[in-house]
């Protein structure tokens, strides 16, 4: 288990579980818990040791063996593979767990099944190749999306006695952030774990789908899923998502708006790091994109800042800032802001690709749900993938503008930069 931290529709355990029972063997889940993972934070570590938790009770309860361990999660699977008649993994679609999953079928003389749970329609049977927009993967996308909604059935373990196997205690957050040596939030705004995840969805369907379609204007984030990140970590499934949202009493108009989101962007998002294997880099943007920045690259710009600056919250735009506090602070901005946050960024650098590294690893550093396909998806949009020309600018040339002129006109700045005050206790300038 890595990529799906969950015991509620997760595809991978419960094909591992009618496995253990043919093969007439108990069954044990592991985990490689890695504080050195690239770009781990205090703040992701706690969020994803908040699942784990869960995870353990609900395992104990199921009578099958959990197994949290400190260090690099391919040694520690392979490892307890060494007394395995079948190692079953779940999938993840960045390189280096791509690796990690590649290099354990390789090395070991066991079958090794990696099975899909992260999206709703398997990225292969979507498409063959990479999709360059949402219009190109959409009917490829609808065309399957029935047959992978069907609610999947939870299978008993056979084996009540699973073995007593050397592991963390993963009984309660603060003990295995112990064991990795970090310390938590004192107070995060998020909590992580799939009660939490499933407590989300929940208030969404009674009080934010509804308004879902028009909710550009609430950046504060009242009609918010807040899902994205308990999806990045697996606490929930896109199809648990799908089928509760298509079964609600909310508006056709807001169901297709949630769906478009969740089912062809995101999965759009997936589709990219599959088949583009230089998805975090400048150089994996649309030629026409590449084109326009580099020809506008030496354009005077506004004012140029450098990362640190950014990072600080201290450029001369009230909203920017604020925004750079929200998701420094709490992990979490509306998309409507991160879109501004991102355009912005491009604005004020010197060159495009500064541009693109400084947003990328910001993003990284501090959403909740960075690291994922979705942040590689987005902020590779802020630069014009998955995206069209717009008439030629300064700085940008065709790449889509987002202004501080347009972000007034489609929402209350001031209200939200007092918002953003309010919820962390920091002074916006």
């Amino acid at each position: 288990m890595q990529a799906s931290v969950r015991t509620r529709e997760n595809h991978a355990l419960e094909y591992a579980v009618r496995r253990a029972n043919d093969l007439g063997v108990p069954l044990v889940v592991c985990f490689g818990l890695d504080p050195d993972y690239p770009e781990a934070r205090p703040r992701t570590l706690r969020f994803l040791v908040d699942g784990l938790v869960d995870v353990a009770a609900a395992l104990k309860r199921r009578n099958i063996g959990f197994v949290v361990r400190r260090g690099n999660p391919r040694r520690i699977a392979a490892e307890l593979a060494d007394d395995a008649a079948t190692l079953i993994v779940d999938r993840n679609y960045l390189r280096l767990p791509r690796r990690w999953r590649r290099e354990l079928g390789d090395s070991l003389d066991i079958p090794v099944v990696e099975v899909e749970s992260n999206v709703v329609v398997p990225v292969e049977i979507a498409s063959d190749k990479r999709e360059w927009a949402a219009r190109t993967i959409r009917p490829k996308l609808h065309e399957h999306i029935d047959r992978f909604l069907t609610e999947l059935t939870t299978t008993a373990s056979e084996h009540t006695d699973p073995p007593q196997l050397e592991a963390l205690d993963a009984s309660e957050p603060g003990a295995l952030l112990d064991a990795i040596d970090v310390d938590g939030e004192p107070e995060p705004r998020f909590r992580g774990g799939e009660h939490q995840a499933h407590a989300a969805l929940r208030r969404f369907l009674d009080d934010g789908l509804h308004r879902f379609g028009d909710a550009g204007t609430a950046v504060t984030g009242d009609a918010s899923s807040h899902l994205s990140m308990y999806l990045h970590y697996g606490h929930i499934s896109p199809v648990t998502i799908a089928r509760r949202v298509r079964a609600s009493t909310a508006s056709a108009e807001a169901i297709e708006s949630f769906m478009e989101e969740l089912m062809v962007r995101r999965e759009l998002a997936h589709n990219y790091v599959w088949f583009e294997p230089d998805y975090d880099h400048f150089s994996a943007l649309p030629d026409w994109a590449r084109t326009t920045l580099r020809e506008h690259r030496d354009d005077q710009r506004e004012t140029v800042y450098t990362k640190s600056e950014l990072e600080a919250a201290q450029t001369h735009d009230r909203y920017w800032n604020a925004a750079m506090v929200e998701m420094r602070e709490t992990g979490y901005l509306h998309n409507r802001m991160r879109m501004y946050w991102g355009k912005r960024i491009l604005d004020w650098t010197n060159t495009p690709e500064y541009a693109y590294r400084v947003a990328l690893e910001l993003n990284n550093t501090y959403f909740l749900d960075g690291r994922d396909p979705n942040s590689y998806a987005n902020i590779g949009w802020v630069f014009g993938l998955h995206d069209q020309a717009f008439e030629e600018r300064p700085v940008i040339g065709k790449v889509r503008p987002m202004t501080r002129s347009g972000l007034e006109r489609k929402i209350d700045p001031d209200a939200y930069v007092t918002f953003v005050e309010d919820l962390t206790g920091v002074a916006v300038d």
